[in-house]
């Protein structure tokens, strides 16, 4: 029988995040939801989760950075971001 003439299952209850996670690991979402009912969500708070990490810089490559930064009315961090970000994105292209 197509998937979209079967029942749904209901989601069970689980005890903890642990018992979720191992549950759909090994289970076909399509027999718990009815993606052909599912709208499309947005959530506007939610935000990459971060790491905080620790690079030396050369001295005169961090005020370069900080020159450019304030030039561009950008905090010092956010440029490096950006700029690592850019420079990822073009090499895995």
């Amino acid at each position: 029988m197509p998937k979209s003439q079967r029942a749904i299952k209901p989601i069970p209850t689980f005890k903890s995040e642990d018992v979720e996670r191992d549950f759909w690991a090994s289970a076909d979402a399509t027999d718990y939801v009815d993606w052909a009912s599912a709208r499309p969500v947005r959530f506007p708070l939610l935000r990459p989760s971060t790491t905080a990490i620790s690079v030396r810089l050369p001295d005169t490559l961090l005020t370069k950075l900080k020159i450019l930064g304030n030039e561009r009315d950008v905090p010092c961090q956010s440029l490096l971001k950006m700029s690592l970000a850019d420079r990822v994105a073009t090499e895995r292209r």
